[in-house]
Parts: C-alpha cells; sequence; structure tokens
C-alpha cells in the first residue's frame, strides 16, 4: 500500500513538472499546457491526453476544453467540448472541436462556432482562424449580428484587429430601418460602416431603394455616398448620378456627374452636372448646366439657366401670412411648388420659345415670369419688353403679357417684318399659337398689306392708344386701330421694308433656341 502511494505521488510530481517545464519554455511557437484535472501520457512520449478544465497558451492567446490531445513533436492539439479561444482579450472565439496547428498558429473550428471581437458576434458552423494575423474565414455561410443588424453571407472574412468583415456570396444586412441585398460587401463592425463594391440593393423603411455599384453607408449616422453609377428612388423624388452623398439625418442629397432629379409629383425632371436636394424642405439646386424639363403630353416644357432652384411656395411665404392666403396655397397642395433660374435662361417648346436673364414660375399661378431682356418667340412672332408674364395652361401657352418698351415683330418674310409697338402688349394663345395681341399705351404699328398672291402691295404705319392684331396659324392677317388712329399708307414702290423699322426694333432670331438637343449643349 505504501509503494503504491509513492508511485502515485511520483507521478503528480512529475505532471507539476512536466507542466511547469512546458509554460517556462521560450519558444514562442509552443503550445503550453497551464492546467488540466487528469493528464496521460502515451509511451512514446509524443502524445499527451488532458481532461477536465483544460487550458492552453500559446503566447497571449488562451485555449480552454473540456479535453484534449496533444501532439508535441508535430505541436498541434485537438479540442474536443466548450473550446475556447481567447485571443489577446481582444477576440473570443467558441465551438465544439478544434484543430490547431501551433507552427502555423492555424486554428480550424467546427460545430456552433461563435467568434465575438467585443462589438459583434459571428456564428458559422465551420471557421478557420488564423491567430497570427486575426483573420477568421467561413465558407459554409455565416451570420454576424452587430446591435440590431443582422449580416448573413455564403462566405467571409473576418479582420478580427481592424474590426473589418468581408461577405461574399449571396450577402444580406437586415436591420429595422433598411435592408440590403448584394454579392459583396466590407463591414466595419465598430464603426458600422458597410461599403459596396459590387452590384447592391438597398431599401429602407419607409421604401426608398438605392441601386448602386460601389460606395459606403454608416449605419450609425444613416450617411451614405456612392462613387459610381447610382439610383435612389422614394415616393416623390427620383436621383441618379455618377456620384451620390446622402445624409439621412439632415435630408441632403448631392449629385455629381450627370445627375438626374425627378420630381415625380410635379411631373418635372432636371438634368445637371450638380444638383443638392433637401428631403425635408423638398428645395433642390442644380448647377452645372442645368436642365429642367416639365413634362407633357406631346410638347414638353425644357429651361435651362447657369442655376436653377426650386422650393415651397410656403416656404418662399413662411414670414406673410396674407399673401399665403390671398394666393390660396397649402402645405401639402401638389401645386405648392415654384421654380427660379438665373443667368442666361433659356426656355423651349415646340410652340414657343424664350430667352431672359432670370426667370420665376409659380406652379399656384403656372406663370413664367421673365426679368431682364427678355424674348419670347412663337412661330414667326417675337415679343420682347422690360418685363414678361407668360401664362400657362395644362402646361401650354396660354397667354402673354409684356410691361414697359413692349415690342412685337412679325416676320413675313425674311428682311420684312410686321411690327407693334407700345408701352404694354397682351398676348392670346390658342393650342399653343399666337392668336391676337392688343397693344394699349401709344401704340404703334407697321402693317405690310398683300393681295390674294401674297404680293406686297402697300405698307401702313399707323398710332392709336388701342390696337388689336389677329393672327392666322401663326400670320398677321388683320390689325384694328381702337381710338385716336394716326397713320399713312405708302405705296410699296415707295417704302423699302428696311426704312420701315418702328424706333428700337431689332429681331433676335439668332438667340432663339432652335432646338430642344440645343440646350443639352
Amino acid at each position: 500500500m505504501k509503494q503504491k502511494f509513492t508511485s502515485l505521488l511520483f507521478f503528480f510530481f512529475f505532471l507539476f513538472s512536466f507542466a511547469h517545464a512546458q509554460v517556462a519554455t521560450t519558444d514562442t511557437n509552443k503550445v503550453n499546457i497551464i492546467r488540466a484535472n487528469f493528464l496521460y501520457l502515451k509511451p512514446e512520449g509524443q502524445l499527451q491526453i488532458l481532461s477536465g478544465n483544460v487550458q492552453l497558451s500559446q503566447n497571449n492567446t488562451l485555449f480552454y476544453c473540456d479535453s484534449c490531445i496533444i501532439n508535441s513533436s508535430a505541436n498541434t492539439f485537438e479540442a474536443f467540448g466548450n473550446v475556447h479561444i481567447n485571443d489577446s482579450d481582444t477576440t473570443n472565439v467558441y465551438a465544439n472541436h478544434l484543430n490547431y496547428v501551433g507552427n502555423k498558429k492555424m486554428a480550424y473550428l467546427n460545430g456552433n462556432v461563435r467568434l465575438s471581437d467585443g462589438h459583434a458576434t459571428l456564428t458559422t458552423k465551420q471557421l478557420d482562424y488564423d491567430v497570427a494575423s486575426k483573420i477568421g474565414t467561413y465558407h459554409n455561410g455565416g451570420k454576424v449580428v452587430n446591435k440590431k443588424s443582422v449580416l448573413t453571407s455564403r462566405e467571409g472574412v473576418y479582420y478580427t484587429d481592424i474590426r473589418d468583415i468581408y461577405f461574399k456570396d449571396n450577402v444580406e444586412l437586415k436591420d429595422p430601418a433598411y435592408y440590403l441585398k448584394t454579392d459583396s460587401l466590407l463591414y466595419n463592425t465598430e464603426t458600422q460602416v458597410a461599403r459596396f463594391i459590387a452590384e447592391t440593393f438597398i431599401k429602407d423603411s419607409a421604401g426608398k431603394t438605392i441601386t448602386t455599384k460601389e460606395g459606403y453607408y454608416d449605419v450609425a449616422h444613416s450617411r451614405a455616398e456612392f462613387t459610381s453609377r447610382t439610383t435612389i428612388k422614394d415616393k416623390a423624388m427620383t436621383a441618379t448620378g455618377d456620384r451620390i452623398a446622402s445624409d439621412d439625418s439632415t435630408g441632403i442629397i448631392q449629385i455629381e456627374g450627370r445627375g438626374v432629379l425627378i420630381d415625380t409629383a410635379q411631373g418635372v425632371n432636371i438634368l445637371a452636372n450638380r444638383i443638392f436636394a433637401n428631403k425635408k424642405t423638398s428645395a433642390y439646386l442644380a448647377t452645372q448646366k442645368p436642365l429642367m424639363i416639365i413634362k407633357q403630353e406631346k410638347d414638353s416644357l425644357y429651361v435651362t439657366a447657369d442655376t436653377l432652384f426650386s422650393a415651397r411656395l410656403t416656404d418662399l411665404y413662411k414670414n406673410s401670412d396674407s399673401l399665403l392666403k390671398l394666393i390660396g396655397v397649402k402645405e401639402k397642395d401638389s401645386t405648392n411648388r415654384y421654380f427660379e433660374a438665373f443667368r442666361h435662361v433659356r426656355i423651349f417648346s415646340d410652340s414657343m420659345q424664350a430667352v431672359s436673364d432670370s426667370m420665376f414660375y409659380s406652379f399656384k399661378d403656372s406663370i413664367f415670369h421673365l426679368y431682364q431682356n427678355p424674348v419670347v418667340w412663337s412661330r414667326k412672332s417675337q415679343m420682347t419688353g422690360d418685363t414678361i408674364y407668360l401664362y400657362t395652361k395644362n402646361k401650354k401657352a396660354d397667354k402673354i403679357r409684356t410691361f414697359e418698351n413692349s415690342f412685337m415683330v412679325n416676320e413675313v418674310q425674311p428682311g420684312v417684318y410686321n411690327q407693334v409697338k407700345s408701352t404694354r402688349l397682351d398676348g392670346y394663345f390658342k393650342e399653343g399659337v399666337i392668336d391676337s395681341v392688343r397693344a394699349r399705351g401709344a401704340a404703334e404699328s407697321v402693317y405690310f398689306i398683300q393681295d390674294k398672291d401674297s404680293a406686297f402691295t402697300s405698307v401702313n404705319k399707323t398710332s392709336s392708344d388701342v390696337l388689336d392684331v389677329f393672327f392666322l396659324k401663326g400670320e398677321v392677317y388683320k390689325v384694328i386701330l381702337r381710338s385716336s388712329v394716326k397713320g399713312t399708307l405708302f405705296p410699296i414702290s415707295k417704302k423699302h421694308p428696311s426704312e420701315m423699322h418702328l424706333q428700337n426694333f431689332q429681331w433676335l432670331e439668332e438667340k432663339r433656341p432652335k432646338t430642344k438637343y440645343e440646350l443639352f449643349e
């Protein structure tokens, strides 16, 4: 009995000495035994079997398990049950089973694998974890949970030291605020920034969708930037551009490079190289060759300028309740919007064209206010004045008013012009074509009279207080003088058309937009 006790004491003394020797080694790749309830050493001395609260170490990495088999010559071990790797106190990995290659510092884990970096937790069936580089790789599906965000993919690489995860193949990110689907995604668990490197689809809880190929989305701050051709769609607006930056907290969207903004509520498209939009105020600013298209079935209206701006009328007149009541605008009214254009304004439709230095348009009254050297053309007729109001109905020209220094020119043929000059002109359109004009205040006119064969017979120069001009198919066919009439009828042989120009006459055909394609240049 005493001999058995002495042998048992010698065995435990040998186990303590062996474990102590393993801890004291200076080999940085050597796997050391820290503790175990039981140890069995095979006679060859190469295999050690440990069980019960097993703890091993390699440098700053700790390994825990229920039992394991160590091959000391190969510097490998296999662990079973409640496997836990604590890597430098920053990363924890859990599994049912582990194969570890000490010289390569590679851990091959399977069975309910979990990896946590303190911010997010990855779960998968199998994981290859490189202890040296702190990189975990899975190939058979994985899920990462970070606060309320859940990411899944077929394959993934987890860079635990920098908190980056590269997801690949059937990637999905689900969050209470949005859903994302792509083929490749780089996600940082600390900053909660997702970077896209493949075709990506995003949909938020409000129904807004984003289609892109490259960019990032900051989940924590609801900010995003896209650096390839991207489209953002919501209920009232669609934005497309080569580069888009979006901040949901402020509602600001910045579009650069072949930008397109579609206001679906108003049927208006904005094209520009740079566009700023505020979703909270429904305002947008377009620069760098901006073009506005007011869509209609047959004759869309195109407007270009150096700068285009649009916002709500209620924001424009918010400090004047009496004015808001007067114009009858309500916050949620579809007509609660206006446009402004600054510098080099050009307007084109098939039936009407115009230029000016600046413009204001209200959807409430459908009036174009043209300022500073405005010119409006309708077929062969041209109107100028200090200020012009162009009224539209169903998005077609309905009537026109010119104020101060009003002048209308109607081209009969090159070099021959009918003319009307007055303080104010009021013109009326029919089906988008000029139908009649009334001139008031020191009205003057020059009118070339033709016979049935369209040969010129005479020219009439008159003045009156009020003068009416009537058109047929866009050409003058009758002039009526209402009061205080004075005039002279000249035989056509006595007056050359160039002599029959009223004071301040000008024919500005070179400024006229000829086609809508000119506006894109």
